[in-house]
């Protein structure tokens, strides 16, 4: 895809969201959160992004889950946890946390080599856990604040702070290695996928759980990252 192409479909969610924006509204008797001040914005946002979920990545995720056997879906997952894992552990580090880099970086040698180019996820059975860093939690743990909650059109649940960071991690991607855009594409295509049919269960929990589910998605994100970014310690 070309990058006149990527801009003229960016623009083009960009100017859909500024027309829901204009005309969203709050639900009845909604209290205002501090930590949410684009709060009519973001809820636009999430209308937007839920309806491309049903129509597109819904069913094609329930496809796949359907279609593509649970041992060959364990590979696939393998594989680009793999892959993330090395900039888990550039974050680690960058987080003044060398014993986890180098665990981290143990697993990707161990699973790119024993565990066939990380098809196979030898590393947790020896004992390396794995961990979940990006850029946004880095930025945390420099002490850089949340800001306000923040919707990202298709990504979802973010913030000001983490919306930033996203591009960062966008650009340390290892998949942007990869010469061949179409190859690349189709990776993150597939990554993408395999993501979304991992969260089915939990997207039917929020459903028929949540009587408002922005607010719960919303809340949820907000004390899962702060607790991730404490490394799950609290005061």
């Amino acid at each position: 895809m070309s990058n006149a192409k990527t801009l003229a479909r960016w623009m083009a969610i960009v100017a859909m969201t500024l027309w829901l924006t204009a005309c969203a509204s709050l639900p009845s008797g909604a209290v205002a959160d501090p930590r949410d001040p684009f709060e009519r914005y973001n809820r636009a946002m999430f209308s937007f992004n839920k309806t491309v979920d049903d129509r597109v990545l819904k069913p094609v995720a329930t496809g796949y889950l359907n279609v593509i056997p649970s041992m060959v879906r364990t590979a696939i997952g393998n594989f680009f946890g793999n892959i993330g894992d090395v900039w888990t552990a550039v974050n680690n580090y960058l987080q003044g946390k060398p014993g986890k880099g180098t665990n981290d970086v143990a697993r990707v040698v161990l699973n790119s080599t024993f565990g066939l180019v990380g098809l196979i996820d030898v590393a947790t059975p020896a004992g390396l856990v794995k961990h979940e860093e990006d850029f946004g939690q880095t930025l945390g743990t420099w002490g850089v604040g949340s800001g306000p909650y923040l919707v990202l059109p298709i990504f979802g649940a973010s913030t000001v702070r983490d919306g930033l960071a996203w591009a960062v991690d966008l650009y340390a991607d290892p998949i942007n290695q990869v010469d061949s855009a179409r190859w690349s594409n189709s990776a993150r295509a597939l990554r993408l996928v395999d993501q979304r049919a991992a969260l089915l269960g939990s997207t039917r929990m929020v459903e028929d759980a949540a009587l408002d589910p922005y607010l719960f998605v919303r809340d949820i994100h907000l004390q899962r990252r702060e607790s991730r970014i404490n490394d799950g310690k609290t005061d």
